[in-house]
């Protein structure tokens, strides 16, 4: 069936309206009014401003008006608004609410159907971002859910426009979150997670756990019934990704927070802060910032989303996942794990389902892995795999056949004390990678590594070490590191960070490096600058980011901001 496209307006509700339960309702859209006339009262004998507030609602099929309910504070949405099997098929607008009033989903968020196979697609109009229902939230806006078991989808064909602002950000998270920063003192840990599922958004990019014909050089890649299994699917959470189109649109990002993520949710898979199907370039993601997840920050399955200016906090697995075949580029990214606990800075891979052979076909057609990033800072912890809920912290993993390329960055474990033997790597190449990188396909240009082990794993085809082969192509490794930091209040052989907190990059031209200037190749572009933050001035993340800024930060039980772990 065709998906149905119903443009929504919201209705408006007296903000001092009492709580009517949890509910959804039935109504025709109206302004209702019951403030009290204290004209009388008033020194300047005018009647008290009605103050309203707007709860989102659509137009079903039948004509009835299915909105969310108003509890005096938050807008109320029941599962019969909408949930895993009943999926939203109307365009659907959520408004920014007074008071600190946040949009509470007892059910998941699942925008547009899913379809498994081409002629299903066919039969229902779906072939691009666009053609099915959108989903629109104003900036200011908060969604919070109330299940560990609950989830937001935006599947193949339609779209999410979440347009936040530097002022007014758009924060996706948990009810019990909610409770907490309303409460005296919170009652939710600063680093908690698996507080609710996360994002998945599925597009019609390519990914290469699908057959293809053609190649990537020739620009002729095609391919019939890809529908990949995105995380998360099973029974009604079901959702697809895949398909031909690198460019197709999702819609947009900006100023985007999603906080506390990661649960296990119907199948058992642990979600990201938002998984990335097959998502298109047509896709604008810019100031997006993941905190406090489970499992990954942001992961890439193919597809070729741009993203620009990302933030991930205290994410337990890896703060960048690339996988299937991705090949869009991210530019200013800052990860910061967390003392005790986080996985990879990135973690990669170039063919899905990876084997040498499979990996040499995806390559012959051009479908392995192809990122950029320009302008990264990660500080790193030195967990170990006893500490860590995934693994010890480790800087860069490239692996089965991924060729990317890595300009202007900073990876940075010096912070904490590093026992050799807990094997926090900086870089690690491995499955097909070591002939990428032999073969002039993996790309460090302008990288700086400080930790105290350099890299791990084997040597390339030739016989060339990692580092070295690193150092040929224009990153640098710190030798001297000590248990302390990068800047120069303290190691002062070891200068490539300051600020308060201690996250801008030093000129390139001041940085040292084992007490020298750095001897990586010059910035990429003439760059004065390598890393995501030059000076607080040219600060990409104030005001609007979570748990960086002072007053912007979660509290402890005494009520105290929490620091940032290696202030």
């Amino acid at each position: 069936m065709t998906a149905i496209r119903n443009k929504l307006l919201f209705t408006t509700v007296l903000a001092a309206l009492t709580a009517c339960g949890g509910g959804d309702i039935n109504v025709s859209p109206v302004t209702q009014d019951t403030s009290v006339d204290n004209s009388v009262t008033n020194s300047n004998n005018v009647a008290a401003p009605i103050t309203t507030v707007n709860c989102a609602f659509y137009i079903n099929e039948a004509g009835q008006t299915i909105q969310g309910n108003f509890d005096g504070l938050d807008c109320i949405y029941a599962s019969t608004f909408v949930d895993a099997g009943n999926n939203l098929t109307f365009d659907l607008t959520i408004p920014k609410l007074d008071n600190g009033g946040v949009h509470v989903f007892q059910g998941s968020l699942f925008v547009g159907e899913t379809y498994d196979t081409d002629a299903k697609l066919a039969a229902a109009g779906i072939s691009k971002g666009g053609d099915g229902p959108t989903l629109t939230i104003e900036a200011g806006a908060t969604l919070a859910f109330t299940s560990t078991k609950q989830f937001l989808i935006v599947n193949r064909g339609s779209q999410i426009f979440a347009a936040g602002t530097q002022l007014e950000p758009i924060t996706l998270t948990s009810i019990s979150d909610v409770e907490s920063a309303r409460a005296a003192l919170p009652t939710l840990a600063f680093d908690a997670v698996q507080q609710w599922g996360g994002v998945v958004i599925n597009g019609f990019g390519i990914t290469n756990k699908c057959a293809y014909t053609g190649t990537a050089a020739a620009g002729d890649l095609a391919t019939t019934d890809c529908h990949v299994d995105a995380e998360g699917a099973a029974g009604l959470d079901e959702s697809q990704y895949g398909g031909a189109d690198n460019t197709d649109s999702s819609g947009r990002l900006e100023y985007v927070i999603v906080k506390h993520p990661g649960a296990e949710v119907a199948n058992g898979d642990e979600l990201n802060g938002i998984s990335f199907g097959g998502v298109g370039s047509n896709t604008i993601v810019n100031n997006l910032e993941i905190y406090s997840s489970y499992d990954d920050g942001i992961e890439m399955f193919g597809g070729a989303v741009n993203i620009n200016n990302y933030v991930a906090m205290y994410v337990r697995d890896d703060s960048i996942d690339i996988d299937e075949g991705y090949a869009g580029t991210i530019t200013n990214a800052l990860v910061i794990q967390a003392e005790t606990d986080g996985d990879h800075c990135i973690e990669s891979d170039g063919v899905g389902s990876w084997t040498a052979a499979i990996g040499l076909a995806a390559v012959a057609q051009g479908l392995m892995s192809t990122p950029t990033i320009n302008n990264l800072t990660c500080i790193t912890s030195t967990n170990t795999a006893a500490t860590g809920t995934h693994s010890q912290g480790h800087g860069f993993l490239f692996r089965e056949d991924i060729q990317p390329t890595i300009n202007n960055t900073l990876m940075i474990s010096a912070f904490s004390v590093e026992d050799p033997a807990t094997g926090n790597y900086c870089l690690r190449l491995d499955k097909g990678t070591p002939q990428a990188a032999q073969d002039g396909k993996v790309q460090l240009n302008s990288v700086i590594f400080a930790c105290v082990e350099p890299t791990s794993g084997g040597t390339l085809p030739n016989l060339t070490t990692q580092q070295a082969w690193a150092e040929s192509v224009g990153a640098q490794f710190a030798t001297v590191v000590t248990a302390d930091d990068a800047t120069a209040t303290s190691n002062t052989a070891l200068v490539l960070l300051e600020g308060t907190p201690a996250i801008y990059s030093v000129a390139f031209a001041n940085m040292l490096v084992d007490g020298a200037a750095p001897t990586a190749s010059a910035p990429v572009g003439g760059a004065a600058y390598i890393g995501a933050l030059s000076t607080s001035a040219l600060d990409w993340t104030a005001g609007w980011t979570y748990g960086i800024h002072a007053g912007q930060r979660a509290v402890d039980a005494s009520g105290n901001d929490v620091a940032l772990w290696f202030e």
